[in-house]
């Protein structure tokens, strides 16, 4: 007989501390998504997505790296839960990365002459001063700034 799958999901301890504050950044997220995005470019309509899963990840990070105020369990439920970007704090780990705003903007397999983009060069080695990156919004990233 196979087994029934239910949707009770067993929360760790602490959830309800950090819970207000992702049903929030989760409410955003199905505004963004469901805004009309009449006028703006194919890859404009995407910018409110990604920043607000900028700032789901980096508010899990922090509770976590920085300010160490949740558990190792809680925090492993929220990257298997999908309310971060694990991939995305793996690199906020690394020295360089600790400010990159998403994965596309260091595949070079997305931009021209296979390099990163824009916003990863630091504001002293620009030419033009205001920049925003095309997948992201991002208006610099380099953790040098």
């Amino acid at each position: 007989m196979p087994k029934v799958k239910t949707n009770r999901v067993k929360y760790p301890e602490g959830w309800e501390l950090i819970e207000p504050t992702l049903r929030e950044l989760q409410a955003k997220m199905r505004e963004a998504e469901n805004d009309p995005h009449d006028g703006k470019r194919k890859c404009e309509a995407l910018w409110p997505i990604f920043k607000i899963a900028h700032q789901k990840s980096r508010y899990i990070y922090d509770l976590y790296y920085r300010r160490k105020e949740i558990s190792k369990e809680l925090y492993e439920f929220c990257l298997d839960q999908g309310y971060a970007d694990k991939n995305l704090i793996a690199k906020w780990k690394k020295p360089g990365y600790e400010r990159l705003c998403c994965l596309r903007c260091i595949q070079p397999r997305d931009h021209n002459f296979a390099t990163t983009c824009v916003c990863r060069v630091p504001k002293h080695l620009r030419e033009e001063k205001v920049i925003e990156c095309v997948h992201c919004g991002c208006r610099g990233c380099a953790s040098g700034d």
